[in-house]
């Protein structure tokens, strides 16, 4: 029996990937497995390996393969007539059996996938020599190092293409892949020195709260790098009531006296866990403020902030600032001037957008280092109910940009997890852990 070949066209949606066979449409998480049980059962009534012309739809990128009736798959090297050369780009030059061509005059299959001839593998030229060229001379300007290192990309993991690595046909990432890739390399870096990331929008309710606990999951956890999150609000900051509790009820006020002491010689980073309390699954710190205090009893000047984050980084690499909702504050301004990457999170509602663009507009009216770290600083559009439209949070994150406010815009869709009082990022959804991946990424890149 002649070879068949069949079309497949895949597309990668937000909802999941589908992919389809002609009419006939795989979904969801046993899209693939599925799709390949029909080309198995469809090779088996044509008694003849089936050759796969499987198209990305994304990237326009097409990768031959063959599955016979037993569901092995192997890698597939020739042309298909009217489309893809072969080997593919997106598969690896290991040896894999040629499909031997088909007849010319075999006739085609009454039903099911139009059979396309594949011709035989068209054997490689023999190399041209090079005309010859004049003796080359003694005194060479530039030598390549022996040493230049070499990057050799990992196979698609991921996807349609994942499946195909696993089947043992090695072909490369999509973009998307790619993408998420580079992401984690950058949320999983060390930086030479300590670095600062302070959240902040002058209205209460914005998220800033939410977004230092899930951007501070996402360095840690991707980094390993010491990392501590600073409640740094006078005003009732919440960050102590949103995360895990130590065996004791410190708090910043409880370090103030002992400022000294950590910070002479013979302190050690042990010594922080009597003052900040760990995040035994997200691998951070809090240092809490006290909110069931009043404001006065806990307002500082910037003297005294400047001596706890001498304190923090001493201790650790990286420093995310909870901030307070006043931005004329001693407290709030005294955070920003040791800022290294700003953040503005709001909510897709109008007023919030409208707070976090002025604090934008009037850092950079100020001028200098404000006006830096507003132009580099990243915006965090949240989803905060359930009935928010995608038009509304396209529409948000457009005017953003149009205005020129910040130097990247994400979104974080709603998830019903980031209500909880103590969030869980193992229970948020795959698609909101990669949207906090994205916004930690830009994060990463601004230090």
């Amino acid at each position: 029996m002649p070879n068949t070949t069949v079309h497949i066209d895949y597309e990668l949606r937000a909802d999941g990937d589908q992919l389809t066979i002609g009419d006939t449409a795989f979904a969801g998480e046993s899209a693939y497995p599925d799709a390949m049980d029909w080309l198995q059962q469809h090779a088996q009534t044509a008694g003849a390996p089936v050759v796969v012309r499987s198209h990305d739809s994304t990237t326009g990128a097409d990768t031959l393969f063959s599955i016979d009736g037993h569901g092995a798959i192997a890698a597939v090297t020739g042309t298909v007539a009217g489309g893809v050369d072969s080997p593919s780009p997106w598969v690896s030059a290991a040896a894999a059996p040629a499909v031997p061509p088909m007849p010319q005059s075999a006739p085609a299959p009454t039903s099911g996938p139009v059979a396309v001839p594949v011709a035989a593998p068209v054997a490689a030229a023999a190399p041209v020599a090079p005309p010859a060229t004049e003796q080359a001379s003694p005194q060479r300007q530039g030598r390549q190092s022996f040493l230049t290192q070499e990057s050799v990309e990992e196979p698609a993991t991921t996807g349609f293409r994942g499946f195909l690595t696993r089947a043992g046909i090695r072909v490369a990432p999509s973009a998307a892949e790619r993408l998420h890739r580079e992401q984690v390399h950058l949320v999983s870096q060390h930086h030479v020195g300590p670095r600062t990331i302070m959240l902040a929008n002058g209205k209460g309710g914005a998220g800033k709260t939410l977004a230092t606990v899930c951007l501070s999951t996402i360095l840690a956890r991707y980094s390993g790098a010491a990392t501590v999150a600073w409640d740094n609000n006078q005003t009732r900051g919440t960050l102590g009531w949103s995360t895990e509790s130590a065996r004791h009820e410190a708090s910043v006020l409880d370090l103030l006296p002992n400022i000294g002491r950590l910070l002479g010689t013979d302190a050690q980073s042990a010594d922080m866990a009597s003052y900040v309390h760990h995040q035994t699954r997200d691998r951070y710190d809090v240092l809490k403020s006290k909110p069931d205090v009043l404001a006065a009893e806990q307002r500082f000047d910037a003297g005294t902030v400047d001596q706890v984050h001498k304190v923090l980084t001493k201790f650790y690499r990286l420093v995310l600032i909870d901030s307070g909702n006043d931005e004329t504050d001693p407290m709030w301004l005294a955070g920003l001037d040791r800022t290294d990457q700003l953040v503005v999170p709001t909510t897709t509602d109008d007023k919030w957008c409208e707070s976090a663009a002025l604090l934008l507009e009037q850092l950079v009216a100020a001028g200098g280092r404000y006006r830096e770290l507003a132009e580099n600083a990243v915006v965090i559009v949240g989803v905060e109910t359930s009935d928010v439209t995608r038009q509304k949070v396209a529409e948000q994150v457009r005017r953003f940009k149009d205005a020129g406010l910040g130097r990247d815009v994400l979104t974080i869709p709603y998830d019903a997890g980031l209500k909880a009082r103590v969030i869980n990022y193992d229970a948020l959804q795959e698609r909101t852990k990669l949207a906090w991946l994205a916004a930690g990424a830009a994060v990463a890149r601004g230090l």
